[in-house]
Parts: C-alpha cells; sequence; structure tokens
C-alpha cells in the first residue's frame, strides 16, 4: 500500500488518539460536576458547560448519558481536581490540570515528565502568579453584532472579544471573562438564546516568550507528553 497509505494511518490514529483523550477529560468533567451540583442540567449550570464542549468535540450522546450514569453510581471514582506548575526547557512557565484518583501516581508520573524533558517541577504559586484564569467562551459569528454584542456583555464581566480561528480554521467570536463572572457570562448568553461551541476555564499568560523554532520543538514535546497522561486535563504555557 505505500508509504502514502502509512502516513493516512498515522495521521488517522493521531486524530482518533486525540479524540478518545477528549472524551476521557468531558467524562471526568462531568463526573465532577454531577457529584458537585447533580445530574439536572436544568439547575446544574457546570453540567451545561459540559454538554457544551461534548458538543464541540463530538462526543457521542450516549458516551455523555453513561458517564452521567457512572457518575451517580455508588462505585465511581472520587476525582480530585490538582494544579501542578513548573518550567518547561528555556524558562517557559507551565500549568498543569489535572483530574485524578490516585494524586501519588499522578504527581510521580508529572514529576516524571518535567525531568526527562529538562524542566522541573515546581512548587504552588511559583508559576501561576504569571497567568490569570479566564472565562473563554467560543462562540459562532453567525447572526452576531459582535459591536452590539460586546456592549450588551459588558455587564456581565466581559473583560476582551476578539475573533480567532476555530479547529478548522473557521471563524470564532471569543470572550474572556474574569474567573468570578463566568456564571453570569453563561447566564447572559443563555438569556440571549446563544449556545457556545465552548465554555473553558482557561489558564491565560499575562505575558509570552519567544523562542527559536529549535527551543520551542524542546518545550512542546514536554507539553505533549504531559497531555497524553490520562490524569492530565489541560496543559498551559507561556510560549508565543
Amino acid at each position: 500500500m505505500g508509504r502514502i497509505f502509512e502516513v493516512r494511518k498515522a495521521t488517522m490514529f493521531a486524530r482518533w488518539d486525540k479524540m478518545a483523550k477528549q472524551f476521557t477529560r468531558i467524562g471526568k468533567e462531568i463526573a465532577i460536576a454531577v457529584k458537585a451540583g447533580g445530574p439536572d442540567p436544568a439547575t446544574n449550570s457546570a453540567l451545561r458547560r459540559c454538554f457544551q464542549n461534548a458538543k464541540a468535540v463530538n462526543m457521542p450522546k450516549d458516551r455523555v448519558e453513561a458517564a452521567i450514569k457512572r457518575a451517580m453510581g455508588k462505585e465511581m471514582e472520587n476525582y480530585e481536581e490538582i494544579l501542578y506548575e513548573g518550567y518547561a526547557p528555556h524558562g517557559i512557565a507551565v500549568l498543569v490540570e489535572t483530574a485524578t484518583d490516585n494524586p501519588t501516581r499522578t504527581v510521580a508520573n508529572v514529576r516524571s515528565y518535567f525531568n526527562k524533558g529538562s524542566g522541573v517541577l515546581g512548587t504552588s504559586g511559583s508559576v501561576s502568579f504569571q497567568f490569570k484564569k479566564l472565562g473563554v467562551f467560543k462562540l459562532k459569528p453567525e447572526g452576531l453584532d459582535p459591536e452590539e454584542l460586546e456592549l450588551e456583555l459588558i455587564d456581565y464581566g466581559l473583560e476582551d472579544m476578539g475573533e480567532a480561528p476555530g479547529e478548522n480554521n473557521e471563524p470564532v467570536i471569543v470572550l474572556h471573562t474574569a474567573f468570578n463572572n463566568f456564571g453570569h457570562m453563561q447566564r447572559a448568553l443563555e438569556s440571549r438564546n446563544i449556545t457556545p461551541l465552548t465554555a473553558e476555564l482557561e489558564w491565560i499568560p499575562t505575558s509570552t516568550v519567544e523562542l527559536s523554532e529549535e527551543k520551542a520543538q524542546d518545550v512542546l514535546k514536554l507539553v505533549d507528553k504531559l497531555e497524553q497522561d490520562e490524569d492530565v486535563q489541560k496543559v498551559f504555557h507561556n510560549l508565543a
């Protein structure tokens, strides 16, 4: 079948691996949301957010329903959310969000990735001061007047608004709001019948660091290793 088939097969498997990782991440988020606020999305805003994010990555409805049922079961793992901080090679700050039922295993794995990737795992507060935790909403621009929407949402905690490329390079509107205004913004969008493509809490760097392509690859190799771990939910960094 030749090299072209092998390249296509590798690309296909990489896409499947990414999709499986996304499903696992959202499944944990659903479990945490259900444990905290119950299985009814009408009264659980965190669960509604999970549904939006599940739809964005094409997570099948039966998998979402199965995650809710598991979260309601007595045998469901209790996930602990832990943030790890450290430095990648060349002084790049890294934050690692995890959801784990075994913190001892998780910290050992995370430390190992940093060590093998020529980085260093830091202590709480050693890196996070270089980031702001923000609510990030991504919207389809169709049918929206950005200027009018921006004026309407300022009263609900909108910090900034702009356009960015989506997963497939399609244009999306990106809203940033402070962490403590996340719920206000979510309700404001719902009241206007606007369903976000995604609604996430993210660590946004206050400034970024430029590196050469070779040095940047050193950082991205570590980020990739971290992202592949089953306990890691998201990885944030200040590499430009």
